[in-house]
């Protein structure tokens, strides 16, 4: 799934997105008003598709791996990802890992830009960066492990760029046949309709 942010929260709404959110997440949300937008959005359009999917109404008790990676501790078949950049936020939920990433196009980061080998233009080098993302994501590895080498795909993995929005380079890595081809959009007014509409 993947929702469109087209303005800022009402206090109200942040107020009530973060109540949604794992205790363990809130903690790391930090206080800065601009910051808060996409990660309770992130983790909101997730507890929609886990509602959505499996019934729940809450999150469950949520974990970190030594590499960062989210995961629930007592559903173990329940695996997950999301993503976030200024505007627009993606979420997946499947039975088998998989990793999901969104960038807004812009201009390249040098650093990364210098690192990052066979792009020629900013939609090139972001979609390159979109798919290592994704399926470090999908192993919990750590972008470390694809930055300088992207190695071929492995037995089993697959990986399909997504088109989600104008101005944004996205992708979804998982096991090769899980992927159906289709992304659910919604509006922000029905993200949050979905948790604070009743």
């Amino acid at each position: 799934w993947a929702a469109e942010l087209a303005r800022p929260l009402t206090a109200a709404e942040d107020a009530a997105l973060t109540a949604l959110l794992p205790p363990e997440r809130r903690g790391r949300l930090g206080t800065a008003t601009e910051h808060r937008r996409e990660p309770l959005c992130a983790y909101a359009l997730l507890l929609a598709m886990l509602e959505h999917r499996l019934g729940w109404k809450t999150f469950p008790v949520l974990e970190t791996a030594a590499v960062g990676k989210p995961f629930f501790p007592g559903f173990p078949r329940v695996h997950f990802s999301l993503s976030h950049t200024d505007g627009l936020v993606a979420a997946a939920v499947d039975d088998c890992p998989l990793g999901i990433d969104v960038e807004k196009l812009g201009p390249v980061p040098p650093r990364l830009g210098r690192r990052l080998t066979g792009w020629t233009t900013e939609e090139d080098f972001f979609r390159l960066w979109v798919r290592r993302e994704a399926r470090v994501k999908r192993t919990g590895r750590g972008i470390l492990s694809m930055l300088d080498h992207e190695p071929p795909l492995e037995t089993g993995e697959g990986y399909w760029p997504l088109e989600l929005l104008p101005g944004f380079a996205a992708g979804l890595a998982g096991g090769a046949g899980n992927y159906t081809g289709h992304v659910r959009r919604l509006t922000m007014e029905e993200l949050l309709e979905l948790h604070l509409g009743g």
